[in-house]
């Protein structure tokens, strides 16, 4: 029986017809019965889909073919079968919606003015050399921070990525201008931006973790700086990197130590929840008033 797998991609790279871009894309994907979420814009693409492997590597491929988007790192990981109810294909005017694409210079080889890519040994390396002067920046949502981050990190007080640019502007982390922050965030489309918007502010030493968490977690698993489980925007809802990943998420309702995260009952609605399995057993806690979530799931992708 072929093996399911999913990828986490993305290649920013000017596009001139983001909705011919979509039409192609979309018709890819059904061709090799590929489901998952895919956001086209003027800057580049950001995905991730399912399916059967050899179907995967023949949309990549193509996908590749597109100019600048050869250099697309893919992240692959194990699918259920199952782990998108659709295949969704969108323009926007941003790959990730901080509500600033001006942030942002990019040409065919991509962001130009982020901040420098690190790979997990060189994050491990610059620890190592610096010490408690590195700063770790979450570049995601404080929801995903719940169940898992990177030992001592900073992590800003947002919802979703739209808030980024004023938690950024309120002075708050005017502290750590000086400092080297290493930015990171579920596969490194967001540290792009967010690595680029701290540089804009004034921020003199910024990083980035290339392949962001998954490829921190695929090097050190849970041997490393990063602890706890990694939430993703799939069925899966959360992976780990071993059996040893530490719990260091609380239930919403009862307060025990959990990293398992629920949806809301309710179809229509995007909140989502930390939740051990005792409470999410009692339906009640599931609907939309006794849901105790802080985050509504935003149209991300990694």
């Amino acid at each position: 029986m072929p093996l399911p797998k999913i990828i986490l991609y993305y290649a920013f790279a000017p596009v001139a017809d983001p909705h011919a871009v979509l039409l192609w894309q979309r018709a890819l994907c059904e061709q090799h019965a590929l489901t998952g979420r895919i956001i086209v814009s003027p800057h580049g693409i950001n995905g991730t889909v399912g399916g059967e492997m050899a179907n995967i590597k023949k949309y990549v491929k193509a996908t590749k073919q597109y100019p600048g988007f050869g250099k697309m790192d893919v992240k692959w990981s194990e699918g259920t079968g199952d782990d998108f109810p659709r295949l969704s294909v969108k323009s926007r005017p941003e790959l990730v919606a901080f509500a600033s694409p001006e942030e942002i210079v990019i040409d065919e080889t991509g962001v130009l003015n982020g901040g420098q890519h690190l790979s997990p040994r060189q994050v491990n390396e610059l620890v190592a050399e610096r010490g408690d002067d590195v700063v770790f920046f979450d570049g995601r949502n404080r929801f995903e921070a719940r169940i898992g981050r990177f030992k001592n990190a900073v992590v800003p007080d947002v919802r979703t990525t739209h808030d980024f640019i004023a938690e950024l502007d309120s002075g708050k982390y005017d502290h750590l201008k000086s400092k080297p922050i290493v930015t990171y965030c579920t596969g490194g489309v967001r540290c792009e931006i967010l690595s680029a918007a701290m540089l804009n502010r004034g921020f003199s030493e910024v990083y980035q973790i290339e392949g962001g968490i998954v490829r921190y977690g695929e090097a050190y698993r849970d041997k490393g700086l990063w602890e706890g489980s990694l939430y993703v925007f799939d069925e899966r809802m959360t992976v780990n990197f071993s059996a040893d990943a530490a719990v260091i998420g609380d239930c919403d309702i009862c307060g025990s130590a959990s990293s398992s995260v629920v949806n809301c009952a309710n179809l229509d609605c995007r909140h989502r929840a930390i939740m051990c399995d005792t409470c999410a057993a009692d339906s009640v806690n599931l609907e939309c008033e006794g849901l105790h979530a802080d985050q509504r799931v935003a149209d991300e992708v990694g």
